[in-house]
């Protein structure tokens, strides 16, 4: 049976090598392809434009970009770049960051929700080509308007996905987004109460939990030898636990593990001290919030986070052979 499927792409692949991956994606059926921006490492806007000049069918999402680093004007005039590189293909994944990182670059994330809400309300505004005065807590601009002097004039139609993870976000999600990106390293359960939450926000604007778009980052890790799929993931683990905070909590994972492997990592992480703390990461932890091992296991996996309300899965190949990967999920 055809079913959704997406690629993410972070950091841990040559950007060239992301062309082939996206263009290989396409091929074998895939619908998306999300482009990551979380740490200091790689932007997500140049890889985007880069996947939409190669592709053509293949939608391009951010997956996803924070809403404070980017004035509005500029938010919105970048993807209306992007929409007139690949019409219709762009989506744009925003969410509300985390720190330490924000803090570390001098970012106070005092109210999110107040400053998402403004963003996505003034960025829909500005895509729909409306002349736009808003005097906000922290989005205040004057009559400003796309400027399109050369080019398509009309309303562009790039969906806003909101990153959530916290419950009020996930609320207000199912509110005012088409759709929310379902975060990563979080067991298939997690999302009983995401959909509850966003069925609550969607009721709020009169729609249902079907009128929202529920594609989910999972982390897949997939190789014939289980056990060396298994120990490239267990270091992606490592240092996510330890530098992304509100993925440990959703994740469920015990803070006294967190806590051991905080002790060993300092920031930014390095490889021998992912190497010192990743033993403390258990193959049962592994196991339950992540697809990772042998093909079969992997889809297996994967099938799970179907059937508890994830509409296309998005897979982060951690290592190894993305191919393998996208072989292994292809739609056609």
């Amino acid at each position: 049976m055809t079913q959704r499927m997406a690629l993410y792409l972070q950091d841990a692949h040559d950007l060239r090598d992301g062309l082939d991956y996206v263009k290989y994606a396409e091929k074998r059926g895939f619908e998306a392809v999300w482009q990551a921006e979380s740490r200091l490492v790689r932007d997500a806007i140049v890889p985007m434009a880069a996947y939409a000049a190669v592709t053509n069918t293949l939608k391009i999402g951010s997956g996803v970009i924070n809403n404070w680093t980017r004035n509005i004007g500029l938010l919105a005039s970048t993807f209306l770049t992007l929409d007139d590189l690949a019409p219709d293909r762009i989506i744009c994944g925003i969410g509300a960051w985390w720190d330490p990182l924000a803090r570390n670059v001098g970012i106070d994330r005092k109210k999110p929700l107040t400053a998402m809400k403004e963003t996505i309300m003034v960025m829909k505004r500005l895509l729909n080509m409306e002349r736009v005065t808003f005097d906000g807590e922290f989005i205040h601009v004057n009559g400003i308007e796309l400027d399109v002097v050369h080019g398509r004039k009309e309303p562009r139609n790039v969906p806003i996905y909101i990153g959530a993870t916290g419950d009020n976000m996930m609320e207000m999600t199912g509110e005012i987004a088409e759709g929310v990106v379902l975060n990563y390293c979080v067991p298939p359960e997690y999302n009983h109460k995401a959909m509850e939450l966003l069925l609550n926000g969607a009721k709020k604007a009169g729609k249902t939990l079907d009128d929202i778009d529920r594609p989910q980052l999972i982390v897949c890790s997939v190789d014939e030898d289980h056990d060396k799929a298994i120990d490239t993931t267990r270091e992606l683990l490592t240092q996510y636990l330890a530098q992304q905070p509100h993925i440990a909590k959703a994740s469920g994972v015990s803070q006294d593990i967190v806590s051991k492997i905080q002790s060993i990592l300092g920031w930014p992480a390095t490889h021998e001290q992912i190497a010192q703390a990743k033993h403390l990461v258990p193959e049962e932890l592994i196991m339950r919030i992540t697809a990772s091992g042998t093909p079969s296991e992997a889809k297996a996996k994967v099938a799970e986070y179907c059937n508890n309300g994830c509409t296309c899965p998005i897979l982060y190949p951690v290592g190894g052979d993305v191919k393998l990967l996208i072989d292994t999920f292809a739609q056609r």
